[in-house]
């Protein structure tokens, strides 16, 4: 299991890599349009499509497979190591498909991400300036909402009447009547 997570953690970096590096220019695939197709078929010369970049889950999985099985095929012939011969060979090839094709995905989002940040920066630096006089007014008005409050209360004390000095107190007033 260790061996696989570490494969895994790899092959998704190695995702990462491919999908990143189409994304900066597409000549393999260029050439191979040029090749397998007519010229009223070729991509037009402002396409960004790659192998990856920019393709739907379907052609984008049929590639990673490929490569993956291709490189797999290339262990297994050179080297004494038997990648199809064991759970095990089978297991770390279908993970290094898997975490491939994840690390396109995790690039393709993050690429994106920067894309959006980068073109919105300077929006975003004018929304937070809107924010912070928003939140200066919303504070002003808290001040001055509570000193009306407090105006309001010592208008209130000072409408009431208060209790006269002489009156007797209620033990007194029970005294007077006897029933103490």
């Amino acid at each position: 299991m260790g061996l696989e997570l570490i494969i895994f953690i790899i092959a998704v970096l190695f995702g990462i890599f491919l999908y990143w590096r189409e994304s900066n220019g597409n000549g393999a695939y260029r050439m191979l349009n040029k090749i397998v197709n007519s010229k009223e078929l070729q991509m037009a010369s402002d396409s960004k499509k790659g192998f990856i970049y920019q393709q739907a889950f379907l052609p984008r999985l049929i590639f990673v497979v490929t490569i993956v099985l291709i490189a797999a095929l290339i262990v297994e012939f050179l080297t004494p190591i038997s990648v199809f011969g064991s759970y095990n060979g089978i297991s770390a090839f279908s993970s290094f498909a898997a975490g491939s094709l994840l690390g396109t995905y995790l690039a393709n989002i993050v690429l994106k991400s920067s894309k959006v940040i980068e073109a919105q920066s300077e929006s975003l630096e004018d929304k937070f300036e809107n924010v912070v006089e928003k939140g200066k007014d919303f504070i002003e008005d808290l001040k001055t909402r509570d000193s009306k409050i407090v105006e309001e209360i010592d208008e209130v004390v000072k409408e009431t009447p208060k209790p006269k000095a002489d009156d007797k107190s209620a033990r007194d007033r029970l005294k007077d009547k006897g029933l103490m």
